[in-house]
């Protein structure tokens, strides 16, 4: 693994994280409390294990880019990321609103908060592994 790709991976799971945080602790908080019987309580949440997932998904995220985009520019990351995010939010989003009792403004957050958080790291991986 080149330093371009180890330093997109640490710079995108650092904006996921910073991201997550924002999306999921702040602006999201009240839907959760709302929705509490849905969730573990946060003493049982295993944030070890986000972590892991996240540096999975980011290095996986990095690894397709920089293995299946030919041109490789911010643009190209940009719309590597906007692609992926449409898939992930869809799926994350609607595919969890379909069998699980969420509201569905929840999963147009969890749509839209996907899709912002895939641009982001397309801008990083883009700018950070060029052709």
């Amino acid at each position: 693994m080149t330093k371009r790709t180890i330093l997109a991976v640490v710079g995108v799971f650092i904006a996921w994280s910073i991201l997550d945080f924002f999306l999921h602790g702040l602006l999201l908080r009240s839907t959760y409390e709302a929705t509490a019987n849905l969730w573990r309580p946060m003493d049982q949440m295993n944030r070890p294990l986000m972590y892991f997932v996240t540096l999975v998904f980011a290095a996986c995220f990095v690894l397709i880019y920089g293995l299946l985009v030919g041109k490789k520019s911010p643009a190209s990351g940009i719309q590597f990321g906007a692609l992926f995010g449409l898939a992930t939010g869809i799926s994350m989003g609607f595919g969890s609103y379909s069998y699980m009792p969420i509201p569905l403004t929840l999963a147009w957050s969890w749509f839209f908060g996907s899709l912002i958080e895939t641009i982001a790291a397309g801008a990083i991986v883009g700018t950070i592994i060029k052709s």
